[in-house]
């Protein structure tokens, strides 16, 4: 009995512990960034594209003001590409850093020469969106809201687009041939030029009709060119948490991150989401959810199977199932409710010993934890992450690959105030999806439709509406209830004209 209270009151401590570090910054340092120990490369600064100043970049540090950014503050200000309205603000205190990040490319993706080349341009001022003469090109936006630092956001906001890029060059050719089926194979020879004049049949390979009894063994599924984009933008993300990991071990980076990206190519847009960051489209007033979150309570059958199939992730400390609250010792042989991974609905067991392990999935809505560590479990980075005072590592329960939702642009009729809007937790967490459509719906109808600073505008009335005004008892929102003390990162993307 000893022994076992020993055991609750050392979890007790882990939870106690991991609540303080998330409302105290999750473990960031006094010191903004260690600059002795960085590749110059991932060095902390806010997104390029705001342009700031020295002294401007001072300012938006400041905690207690938390000033409100957008690109090029005062005489040097410059829209981003598409007219894209952007803002954040730094949060009221709870880490050192505004820890998250954001980026905004158009990328050139040229097809791969040879096993070597590496070819990715990125032409950040160029306005053009067609296809490259041997290539093509795609806008992108993102948001990483880093969470145990700013590191993991940092180094995903400089690289993220580059590793899509990457991926997407082995494809060009199958993806430029939108009248074609993609193959099922690609040989080193795809597009070859014949005597003629005339390129080869692409991509197919050494493939042979089967014959009638190799038929019904040998059926072939039909891969479309969307889907070639899903696949390049997960193996991107897969690629982008692995270069992650290799810099936590060379300079010792803590952290991770939420990444939210939206890649425009060939008439769609492709949404991909690994975290809480969340992504909605405004059109014709409406609101349509274009993500979802991945939270411990979204993803608890995930989760649970996982711990399921793998106990020893769980170091013997931890149980799968889910419990309404804690199971106390005197419980042990009652019927008691619960539910597995198998599980939507509520069912009751006898309670046994084991139960009273602390459950991998804890706690509700914005307090769920796993391992009573980290509330989400989608994103990048946190490959050092444990829980407190043990040795059991979190990250094989934290997925890095994004789900990817498709919008088909060239399906509907955009108005002048369409525009898709993304934003970090820090947003979402006080305003619901409706609000920010009326919102921007509201600031959008008193511009002028030709004023290209409108979405910048849309944008920094979202920040200012979520993280309020400072009062006598903190961020106060106009109904008088708590703002956001949280980082917040807003991107407005206008629809019309551009796709």
């Amino acid at each position: 009995g000893r022994a076992e209270g020993t055991g609750r009151r050392r979890m007790i401590n882990r939870v106690k512990a991991a609540v303080a570090q998330l409302v105290g910054g999750t473990g960031s340092s006094s010191s903004p960034w260690k600059c002795g120990e960085c590749s110059l490369a991932f060095q902390y600064s806010r997104p390029a594209f705001l342009r700031l100043s020295a002294e401007e970049g001072e300012r938006a540090a400041d905690h207690s003001s938390r000033p409100i950014l957008i690109p090029g503050q005062d005489r040097r200000r410059k829209l981003l590409p598409w007219d894209t309205g952007y803002a954040e603000v730094i949060n009221a205190g709870k880490s050192v850093l505004n820890e998250d990040q954001a980026a905004r490319e158009i990328v050139s993706v040229e097809k791969r020469v040879c096993k070597n080349s590496t070819v990715a341009k990125t032409a950040k001022d160029d306005e053009s969106t067609g296809k490259e003469r041997d290539g093509l090109q795609f806008h992108y936006w993102a948001l990483f809201d880093g969470h145990a630092g700013a590191d993991a956001a940092v180094m995903a906001a400089r690289l993220l687009h580059l590793h899509i890029c990457e991926q997407l060059r082995d494809i060009v050719d199958v993806l430029r041939d939108g009248d074609v089926p993609p193959p099922i194979s690609l040989t080193s020879n795809a597009g070859v030029v014949t005597e003629g004049g005339a390129k080869s049949a692409p991509h197919q390979g050494d493939w042979e009709p089967p014959t009638d009894s190799e038929s019904r063994f040998l059926l072939e599924k039909e891969i479309s060119h969307e889907y070639l984009i899903i696949g390049a933008i997960e193996n991107a993300f897969r690629q982008m948490d692995q270069q992650i990991e290799r810099e936590q071990n060379l300079h010792g980076y803590l952290g991770g991150c939420c990444a939210l990206a939206v890649v425009y190519l060939l008439g769609k847009i492709y949404v991909a989401n690994a975290g809480d960051s969340r992504a909605i489209l405004i059109r014709n007033g409406e609101t349509i959810p274009l993500s979802n979150e991945f939270t411990p309570e979204s993803e608890r059958q995930r989760l649970q199977y996982l711990g399921y199939l793998q106990p020893h992730l769980l170091g013997n400390e931890f149980t799968h199932l889910e419990f309404p609250r804690r199971i106390q010792h005197r419980e042990i042989g009652r019927k008691m409710l619960f539910r597995d991974y198998s599980m939507t609905g509520w069912a009751y067991k006898t309670i046994e010993k084991d139960d009273l392990k602390f459950p991998l999935v804890y706690g509700e809505g914005k307090k769920a934890r796993v391992m009573a560590t980290i509330g989400v479990t989608r994103g990048l980075g946190d490959h050092n992450l444990k829980v407190y005072c043990s040795n059991i590592h979190i990250k094989p329960f934290l997925s890095c690959i994004p789900e990817v939702k498709v919008y088909d642009v060239a399906k509907y009729e955009h108005g002048v105030d369409d525009v898709i809007v993304l934003g970090t937790d820090g947003l979402w967490d006080v305003v619901s999806d409706r609000e920010v459509a009326d919102a921007v719906i509201r600031m959008l109808s008193n511009c002028e439709p030709d004023n290209p600073n409108r979405f910048t505008m849309a944008a920094e009335d979202l920040v200012m509406r979520s993280r309020g005004i400072l009062k006598e008892h903190g961020w106060r929102l106009s109904n008088d209830r708590l703002g956001s003390g949280d980082d917040i990162s807003v991107f407005v993307i206008p629809l019309y004209g551009h796709t």
